[in-house]
């Protein structure tokens, strides 16, 4: 999973390639700078053919649409270009089904191409589509934001929501390659930055304690945008290394590659209940670590300086803004239809040491209700 001399990438550049072992082939992830604006010559370098469908939403075809459908185009791939309204709201089976209007009026068939452009919501929405349009269509990934860089677009899981439950209609579906340009990121709004930001910690405290001294020196300037490009280019690819090493290891989720949904249990039962906008997925992930860290030092299986050192990183992260407190019984609803559960049963990622985490298989209800109340308090003073 080390650097290539002369990976695959666009003229002048020469991007880190690291490698995810897949059932369909395996694929590869390219990380540089400015690799975005060389697009359509890192395709055809990669065997990519087919007409591209370039899915994205209205904020980000605004900013980087046109720059990317030039360079797919000067590197001869017919191109048709389609946005979305921006948000969660629209990573929906209603949303899938514009998706699926467009391409077929757009005459497009299974060996032609979907090129994801945008963050998390696109990603999964277009990989969706990407997944079932013709039974499987082939599907790259651009991610645009932190969090989809460093998370959402590596792996093959691809879904939409249901407003009982985050993720819970989708899919296992490789992408051909994923392209990952951290200058994209220079344009975050502060707090999307943030929210790309949690999934680098949880990525960190869960596999890479070395990865944690370092955000501990400079996380404000990571999460405020203050640090330099090559220092952010430094954090997506470690944090992209955990994310390879782990899903090679772990394709369809059977064993260890849950340990990255740590605080994803109670984060995604909150973003569920809030209806999907309130709480960035980041903000609702830092309520779910904190309180996954209490668990964890509860049950005994964490020391309390692992857990107050976690902790004192996660609390250098911004309050998200106030918000309707929600109701506790809605919230254990929501864990237990969470797509990690089995027959009610919830799976809660435990951290056993900074850097090393593990599932435990099932917590007691009791345990469930005290995780809930403690994720409520969190918004305790933030009613309107």
């Amino acid at each position: 999973m080390s650097p290539r001399p002369g990976a695959s990438g666009g003229p002048g550049l020469n991007p880190t390639r690291l490698s995810v072992t897949s059932g369909d082939g395996g694929y590869p992830v390219l990380i540089a700078p400015r690799l975005a604006t060389v697009l359509g010559p890192t395709l055809r370098s990669l065997g990519i053919e087919g007409k591209i469908a370039l899915i994205s939403d209205s904020t980000v075809i605004g900013r980087w649409g046109a720059g990317v459908a030039e360079s797919l185009r000067a590197a001869q791939f017919k191109v048709a270009s389609i946005s979305l309204p921006p948000g969660e709201a629209n990573k929906t089976l209603q949303g899938a089904e514009k998706l699926y209007g467009r391409l077929i009026e757009e005459g497009f068939g299974r060996d032609d191409v979907v090129v994801a452009l945008g963050g998390g919501v696109i990603g999964d929405l277009a990989g969706f589509v990407a997944a079932t349009y013709h039974r499987g269509m082939p599907l790259v990934q651009v991610p645009t934001t932190l969090l989809a860089q460093v998370d959402s677009s590596i792996g093959g899981k691809v879904a939409v929501d249901h407003p009982l439950g985050k993720n819970l209609i989708g899919a296992f579906h490789s992408p051909r390659a994923v392209i990952c340009d951290p200058a994209l990121l220079g344009s975050l709004p502060r707090r999307e930055r943030w929210s790309g930001v949690a999934e680098v910690v949880k990525a960190a405290l869960v596999a890479d304690e070395r990865l944690v001294e370092s955000l501990e020196k400079d996380l404000d300037a990571i999460g405020d945008g203050r640090a330099s490009e090559a220092r952010m280019a430094e954090v997506v690819e470690r944090a992209v290394r955990i994310k390879v090493e782990i899903v090679s290891g772990d394709e369809r989720e059977q064993g260890r590659r849950a340990i990255l949904n740590f605080g994803h249990t109670l984060g995604h039962a909150l973003e569920a209940v809030t209806g999907y906008g309130p709480l960035t997925h980041g903000e609702a992930v830092v309520i779910g670590m904190r309180v996954a860290l209490e668990i964890s030092a509860q049950l005994g299986r964490c020391s309390a300086s692992d857990a107050a050192r976690a902790l004192a990183l996660l609390s250098r992260f911004p309050a998200p803004p106030p918000i309707p407190r929600p109701e506790r019984e809605g919230v254990i609803a929501a864990a237990r239809r969470d797509k990690k559960a089995r027959a009610g049963e919830i799976k809660f990622v435990v951290l056993t040491a900074i850097g090393k985490a593990e599932i435990e298989p099932s917590i007691s209800a009791k345990m469930l209700g005290l995780a809930v109340d403690r994720a409520l308090h969190e918004f305790a003073d933030k009613a309107p």
